[in-house]
């Protein structure tokens, strides 16, 4: 298995740490995931679920589910991010990974997005679509996933970086399915606002280029960001947000990045840019807690696992009140 440079994520925030993924990793992520007999006996929504759900139009998507419980949680992970960035444990992680610390307390679930990877032998589980496509699409896809998988909702959404973009937008598009919100340095179409144009489009191409070793992966995951954040501003217009029981999780270190990149985007100019992208999401979301993961840069799951999933709890806890 190929592992990836960190230099070479560090091009731009929300480029998937697939480096992070070394053997040892991928092993440990392996030994969290169910029996296989306790696999086949299960379901989406009961027991140690892992498989593959066909939704309308005949492809599958790959998915797991744990625990037991309402409201069920979905965690979305970022760009080109598996759905095992919520349980894979590196040397800097401490104690239990996000997915099965909220099993613990309710049912969750945890999906592949088509075009995801997990080290450059670990791709999508789930099968491929035509590359770019916008949240949007991805929105459609997990509103089909739920329906096939017959997860009862409302749902608790968590969603990291680009995946943030995404649950968001799916409570925008599906209020009455969604009972609370969880941000994990999630991407928002305010960081367009924070930077100009040229660094605004040298961001989106950064974070969507080609990854080294994945060349010939030719549906690697490719949202494209302006559109999707135009799809967010309007789904807003049309249905502005109300209260919900919401967390919004923030890096508190900056993200590297390397010197050079185009349109003057420096790591202090994009640090900036993201923090105060940050302050206007917590301000969109009436009555949103704001927390400050303080020992983490941008895969805060990684870092402090027990800050999301404390969160996680927090919001289904303000659900399960009322």
């Amino acid at each position: 298995m190929r592992l990836w440079d960190t230099r070479a994520v560090r091009v731009a925030p929300l480029l998937v740490a697939l480096l992070l993924v070394a053997s040892a990793t991928t092993a440990a992520a392996r030994t969290q995931e169910p029996p296989a007999a306790a696999r086949q006996a299960a379901t989406p929504a009961h027991g140690d679920f892992a498989g593959r759900v066909a939704i309308a139009g005949g492809r599958r998507i790959h998915l797991e589910c744990r625990g037991a419980g309402r409201p069920v949680v979905i965690l979305e992970a970022g760009l080109r991010s598996r759905s095992d960035f919520w349980t894979v444990r590196l040397p800097e992680t401490r104690g239990r990974t996000v997915l099965p610390a909220v099993s613990r307390f309710t049912r969750v679930c945890a999906y592949d997005r088509p075009g995801t990877t997990l080290g450059t032998d670990g791709l999508s589980r789930s099968d491929p679509v035509p590359m770019p496509r916008t949240a949007k699409g991805a929105v459609a896809d997990l509103h089909a996933l739920l329906r096939a998988a017959r997860l009862p909702g409302p749902y608790v959404l968590a969603g990291h970086s680009t995946g943030g973009l995404i649950v968001r937008l799916y409570a925008a598009t599906h209020p009455e399915r969604v009972a609370g919100l969880v941000q994990v340095d999630a991407l928002s179409e305010h960081v367009q606002d924070a930077l100009t144009r040229p660094r605004f489009v040298a961001f989106d191409r950064l974070n969507n280029g080609p990854l080294p070793g994945l060349e010939g992966y030719r549906g690697l995951e490719r949202i494209l960001f302006a559109p999707s954040f135009l799809q967010m501003r309007r789904a807003l217009a049309a249905r502005p947000a109300g209260p919900l029981p919401a967390v919004v999780i923030s890096r508190g270190r900056a993200q590297d990045l390397p010197p050079g990149l185009p349109a003057g985007l420096t790591a202090r100019v994009l640090e900036r840019a993201w923090r105060a992208a940050q302050d206007a999401l917590e301000a969109s979301m009436p009555g949103a807690e704001r927390v400050i993961a303080r020992r983490s840069s941008h895969y805060v799951m990684f870092s402090q696992p027990r800050v999301v999933a404390g969160a996680v709890r927090r919001v289904v806890a303000a659900v399960r009140a009322g």
